[in-house]
């Protein structure tokens, strides 16, 4: 049993309730913030910091990479499923280590650990409520997405003086017809499961609760063909689909960075905090 296993056990025996803020609405971190379950062939990796709906800090993505690293290194595992403690799945990035400077993308892997360099290994989202701003560009990094009923998917950075940095402005439109991008990127209002569904975004629609037993159900299915078949099928795919991404990511970062490092963006990040408890996305 691995140490995230041991950890995460511990945490779900209470109940994922999460930690409580300090004064400085700082909610304390342990690598239960992310619990990483083997489920047979399928590795379940799960973001766990419901009390500020999974907003993510630099040490989880750091415990993501880890858990994707393994995912890709261990010839057992066949597939990842990533999912988060409800009532969300991921709000994003902590915006208040955010606005003390702290970031959740690490060097050539991106948001998460992920965004940039997905898994080779194929990766399923299960939704559970919302999935939001660097939470929707994960799901966008992602190869098939399952989503319960109460699922909403976007990307309200706009709203708060930001930018969908993470690659978000790079897949979406990839996605879905860049006209529907472009009015989810500018407005910042969030779409449902079953939009997403009609616009391709989301495989499957289940019920409410049930989102990650349906990602399970739908990894064992993969997981019962040839490896070599899959990863080839995958990499031929992901090719297709992401063009030159890598190039457009070196672009994007140029474009953006002096937006994101700007005092602005601090400021937004920090009236955000102190208008709602928590202090995320």
């Amino acid at each position: 049993m691995t140490g995230e296993l041991r950890q995460g056990r511990a945490a779900a025996a209470d109940n994922g309730r999460g930690a409580e803020a300090d004064a400085d609405g700082v909610v304390p971190q342990s690598a239960a913030d992310v619990i990483v379950d083997r489920r047979g062939p399928i590795l379940v990796v799960q973001m766990n910091r419901p009390r500020v709906r999974n907003a993510l800090t630099r040490a989880m993505a750091e415990r993501l990479a880890a858990a994707f690293r393994e995912l890709d290194a261990r010839e057992e595992l066949r597939v990842g499923v990533l999912t988060g403690t409800p009532p969300a799945f991921c709000s994003g990035m902590d915006l208040a280590a955010f606005a003390r400077g702290e970031r959740a993308s690490l060097p050539g892997l991106g948001f998460g650990g992920l965004t940039e360099r997905p898994p080779a290994k194929p990766l399923i989202a299960a939704v559970e409520g919302p999935a939001v701003g660097g939470g929707f560009e994960m799901v966008l990094a992602c190869d098939m997405v399952v989503a319960s009923a109460d699922a909403l998917f976007g990307l309200p950075e706009v709203r708060r003086g930001l930018v969908a940095a993470a690659g978000g402005l790079l897949r979406l439109p990839r996605a879905i017809a860049p006209a529907v991008a472009m009015e989810m990127a500018l407005t910042g209002e969030p779409i449902d499961a079953q939009r997403a569904f009609s616009l391709g975004l989301v495989n499957r629609v289940v019920p409410a609760g049930t989102a990650l037993a349906a990602a399970c159900e739908l990894g064992e299915k993969i997981a019962a063909h040839a490896d070599h078949a899959v990863l080839a099928s995958k990499a031929v795919l992901a090719r297709a689909r992401d063009g030159e991404l890598a190039d457009e990511y070196r672009a994007h970062r140029e474009l953006l960075s002096d937006i994101i490092d700007s005092p602005g963006a601090r400021a937004g990040a920090r009236d955000f905090v102190q208008g709602r408890s928590g202090g995320t996305g």
